[in-house]
């Protein structure tokens, strides 16, 4: 029977600003989740590093392994790996590619998987784009490799990772401690930055107070151009004639490689059922702060029309119409009665007045 792997994430000291995200399951190794990171250092009994290296040490300058080459192109380039344990470390750095997660989250893939673009670019001193290492506790290792771009290389970006994986047993089963560094190759030639709303549906959902409802904007995005984008998102209902019924809504959007699509919601609060609503959406493309530069960025906005019945808003005019109703009709009532007593007491006092009359003009 096979000893299970558990993968988890190591934790970092102060040495380096942001830890690589790595996903934790029970008996299975999956893809891992990496955030930009100039390294990623554990600090339990068992840890491992890795990071861009310069000149034998960990390259401060660099959160990310990124180039800009020519089709064809080769260079040179290396990563640093250390044993920050208290025991001996048998590890596996290996490339591998990127794709976004269906959270939209930055992920590589599995360890099993095999690479078919960026991934397969990176060669270690073995011929490959996987090397072994034994590192004693505390010694670190700089492992030089080679980026070759094939010649039909496509214009764009083109993600991937370098990993360090490192399996240590822990009872009954092995744990694999993995860490990543984020890989971008941006092959020179035409850039064609495209993100696009491609469809867009909404939804109300009323509140006691009819005026404070909530509406929903759930879009399709798509990267259909070849350079990585995020983008900042600007949302607003609107009603007839473009009166604004609710305040902006700012969110943005993690970075989409190119050819991924994914379904984003923006909930849009303090929206009243005026029957008829007009959300809208605009977006404006970026690019991550450690990125190359892409140019023009595109831009885009859509609308969706939401028609709402204002079920809160009838049902109070039907209680307050009822309650009117119900006053008129109830002093409607009491005049009647205060009219029916009035005449009645007149006529009362007639009578009896007479009925009191001397007998000779009662005569008359």
């Amino acid at each position: 029977m096979s000893t299970p792997i558990v993968t988890l994430r190591t934790a970092a000291p102060r040495l380096l600003s942001v830890t690589a995200g790595v996903l934790v399951t029970l008996g299975l190794t999956v893809s891992l989740g990496v955030s930009g990171a100039s390294g990623a250092w554990a600090a339990d009994s068992d840890g491992i590093a890795g990071a861009p290296s310069a000149g034998g040490g960990v390259d401060q300058s660099r959160s990310r392994f990124s180039y800009q080459v020519e089709p064809g192109q080769t260079l040179q380039d290396e990563y640093l790996v250390e044993n920050t344990g208290t025991t001996v470390q048998a590890v596996t750095v290996y490339a591998t590619d990127a794709f976004n997660a269906d959270d939209g989250s930055f992920a590589l893939l599995e360890g099993a998987a095999t690479p078919a673009d960026a991934g397969t670019w990176i060669a270690f001193d073995n011929g490959t784009n996987r090397i072994q290492v034994t590192l004693d506790p505390g010694a670190r290792q700089v492992l030089p490799f080679t980026v070759t771009v094939p010649a039909d290389a496509t214009p764009g970006d083109h993600a991937g990772g370098v990993i360090v994986s490192a399996l240590s047993p822990a009872g009954q089963v092995t744990v694999d401690r993995r860490v990543g560094i984020r890989l971008y190759v941006r092959v020179k030639g035409p850039l064609q930055p495209g993100l696009t709303i491609s469809s867009i549906e909404s939804s109300y959902q009323p509140s006691v107070n009819p005026f404070s409802g909530e509406t929903t904007l759930k879009m399709s995005l798509t990267n259909n151009g070849n350079v990585s984008l995020g983008a900042d998102t600007v949302s607003q209902v609107r009603g007839l004639f473009g009166i604004p019924l609710s305040g902006l809504v700012d969110q943005e959007i993690s970075e989409m490689l190119p050819g991924s699509s994914r379904t984003v919601s923006i909930v849009i609060p303090g929206v009243g059922a005026w029957v008829y609503l007009n959300p809208h959406v605009s977006l404006a493309a970026t690019v991550d702060e450690d990125a190359l530069a892409a140019g023009v960025l595109p831009t885009g906005a859509r609308n969706s029309d939401l028609f709402v019945v204002p079920w809160a808003f009838l049902l109070l005019v039907l209680v307050g119409g009822g309650t009117w109703l119900i006053v008129r009709f109830s002093h409607k009532r009491d005049a009647t009665q205060a009219a029916a007593w009035i005449e009645y007491t007149e006529a009362e006092a007639r009578r009896k007045a007479r009925d009191e009359a001397p007998a000779e003009f009662a005569s008359r």
